[in-house]
């Protein structure tokens, strides 16, 4: 029986493993190239787990930090050569994929917290959010117990541009009123 989709066998997961660490700005764990390459019913993680140090060990990927990895100048060059041979459809849904993957690191590394224990077991949480140039918000709330600090600490990493666009509306509203 003929295997439907892109992936055939390994040549067709290093294949598109290059085209994916190509197009990420950032280095990606191997669960996060299976995320993004995981385009094709036919990809598994146990391909992706033996095509990464296979793909090490021939120069094509480099481990830069503890479990992750970038893409090599070989590798680059190589993916270059056979990125005509992935399917129309698998190219695009895996662009999509590491274009939002660049887009969430690159996020990441504008929002913080810390959680720090105060003495009486409360916790303060000390949120910022960066932009490319400065901080434009640092902010340190006081929270009750450790879950509520976890809490917090998530919900900021999620609504953080919200936060500072509502705290910035209401105190420049405020200054309106003041000046009336």
């Amino acid at each position: 029986m003929q295997r439907l989709g892109f992936i055939h066998d390994m040549l067709d997961v290093k294949v598109l493993i290059l085209f994916v660490t190509a197009r990420a700005n950032y280095p990606m764990t191997l669960q996060e190239i299976y995320e993004t390459c995981y385009v094709d019913d036919c990809l598994s993680y146990f391909d992706v787990c033996t095509a990464i140090p296979e793909m090490v060990t021939s120069g094509h990927l480099q481990e830069c930090e503890e479990g992750k990895f970038v893409i090599t100048e070989l590798g680059r060059e190589d993916g270059a050569t056979t990125a005509d041979s992935i399917a129309f459809t698998v190219r695009q849904k895996a662009e999509n994929l590491i274009n939002r993957f660049n887009r969430q690191i690159k996020r990441s590394s504008f929002v913080k917290t810390q959680i720090i224990p105060r003495d009486g077991g409360e916790y303060s949480v000390i949120m910022t959010l960066d932009d490319e140039v400065s901080n434009l918000m640092t902010l340190e709330l006081v929270a009750p117990d450790q879950r509520q600090a976890i809490r917090l600490s998530r919900l900021f990493e999620k609504k953080a541009e919200m936060v500072y666009n509502l705290t910035m509306a209401e105190l420049l509203d405020a200054e309106d009123e003041l000046d009336d």
